[in-house]
């Protein structure tokens, strides 16, 4: 019975036990949840009271903002008004007073007088100088700056950047005529012709004149301008066509030229491109009294080999000339169409211009940061066989026919969903352009046809 006694003694001692542990436990998770429920109060209670307060903030810096706002206007309106006030009462005075209205209005006059002399005199006297030391009208493209000290910089940067740049390779091509591509037996009588113009600018001898002949887009001007690069000459290009709707003017106007071309230092050869347009036979029936005055001052100018001026004219009628111009024509130069080698050579340097090095020229200029880079053009499959099976079938096509087909292969690649040059569109686009080609020369043909 004790023991019984005992054990049920023991047993209600573990029971009160853990009673008392579980209303413990029930107690201390009560406090747990109050504890957490009031940092939840008191997190939301702080964050509408900083709500609260940035509204109220706000709403005070709108109010100041508004407040000077209103400020300046009012202080603006009195300024305009004031302003106004003083303007109105001046007026008054001088309009009441004669002695104030006569001074007012003569010096308005006056101010008036002397804003228009100093502008017209200004334009005067900056006629005079550009007449003097500017560049002629007639000159579309000259080496050489539009005044004396300007385009010197610019000279000595460029010839420094191409001397660093192609350093012993004379050209692009390997001919030392950098994208000029002639016959060669003409290639060589043009660097001839550089050397020796070289040589007489060196030992202050007379230049010669040329005439270079041959049909539209054969590389006369481009092989001009090499000319003069190689020999050390500035150079200045115009043309013919230029020279007939100055009327009167003409005349002064080739003075002029050849006034301004004496001028260069290092010697100027001027090119002059269509020049059967105004030296033609001067008894042609259409030549105007104005035109035969500006033939007879350029003969003037020309009659005596020149230490200073080398004349360069283009023609694709050579017969037209005049008597007296042909005699001035110390050099004769025929540019005939290329063969099929040049067309090879000219398609390879357009290829690379115009197709493989498309985006260089975007990529190396500063306007790359505000423009789109242009689409890479990928070239696949485009080899020399290919290539001289275009100059095959360009056979009669001029340099300038064979850049602008280029300049459409480049446009077709661009129109294509991929940017890629495969042999298939090469191939259309030069059939295409063969086709084009001969239809022209068929509808050149039929023109004298139908004028017969």
């Amino acid at each position: 019975m004790q023991e019984d006694s005992a054990i049920r003694l023991e047993q209600i001692r573990r029971a009160t036990e853990e009673q008392i542990q579980e209303q413990r436990r029930q107690t201390e998770k009560e406090k747990a949840d109050i504890v957490r429920e009031t940092i939840k109060q008191k997190s939301l209670a702080d964050a509408e009271a900083r709500i609260i307060e940035t509204k109220q903030t706000e709403d005070v810096k709108r109010r100041l903002l508004l407040e000077q706002i209103k400020a300046d206007r009012e202080k603006w309106i009195e300024v305009i008004n004031t302003t106004f006030e003083h303007i109105g009462g001046g007026l008054r005075t001088i309009l009441t007073d004669q002695n104030k209205l006569a001074v007012a209005v003569g010096g308005l006059t006056a101010l008036a007088a002397g804003i228009y002399t100093t502008r017209e005199g200004a334009r005067v006297i900056w006629g005079y100088v550009d007449r003097i030391l500017g560049q002629p009208s007639l000159v579309r493209e000259s080496s050489r700056g539009r005044y004396p000290w300007s385009g010197s910089f610019s000279r000595a940067t460029s010839t420094l950047t191409s001397k660093l740049k192609n350093g012993s390779n004379p050209g692009k091509n390997g001919n030392g005529f950098g994208d000029v591509i002639l016959n060669p037996s003409l290639q060589k009588r043009v660097k001839q012709l550089a050397n020796a113009t070289a040589n007489t600018k060196l030992h202050q001898a007379p230049f010669r004149n040329m005439l270079f002949y041959g049909p539209p887009g054969t590389g006369k001007t481009m092989a001009a301008r090499e000319l003069a690069r190689k020999s050390g000459l500035d150079y200045a290009l115009m043309t013919g066509g230029d020279v007939a709707p100055l009327g009167s003017q003409a005349v002064t106007k080739i003075h002029q030229l050849f006034d301004w071309a004496k001028k260069s230092n290092r010697g100027l050869l001027l090119f002059i491109d269509e020049a059967d347009a105004f030296l033609c036979e001067r008894n042609k029936t259409y030549m105007s009294e104005a035109q035969r005055s500006a033939l007879n001052a350029l003969l003037f100018r020309t009659g005596d080999q020149s230490k200073d001026v080398v004349l360069a004219l283009a023609t694709n009628r050579p017969g037209d000339l005049d008597s007296a111009v042909a005699d001035r024509i110390d050099e004769v130069l025929e540019f005939p169409l290329p063969g099929e080698d040049e067309r090879f050579k000219i398609l390879k340097l357009y290829l690379d211009k115009y197709i493989v090095k498309a985006s260089d020229k975007h990529e190396k200029s500063w306007l790359r940061f505000f423009r789109g880079q242009p689409q890479k053009i990928e070239v696949k499959g485009i080899s020399d066989d290919l290539i001289r099976e275009a100059a095959a079938k360009t056979e009669g096509f001029s340099g300038r026919e064979i850049a602008k087909m280029m300049a459409s292969v480049q446009a077709a690649v661009y129109g294509s969903k991929d940017c890629e040059l495969t042999p298939g569109l090469f191939r259309e686009v030069v059939d295409y352009k063969v086709a084009e080609h001969q239809q022209r020369r068929r509808l050149a043909g039929e023109e004298p046809k139908q004028n017969a």
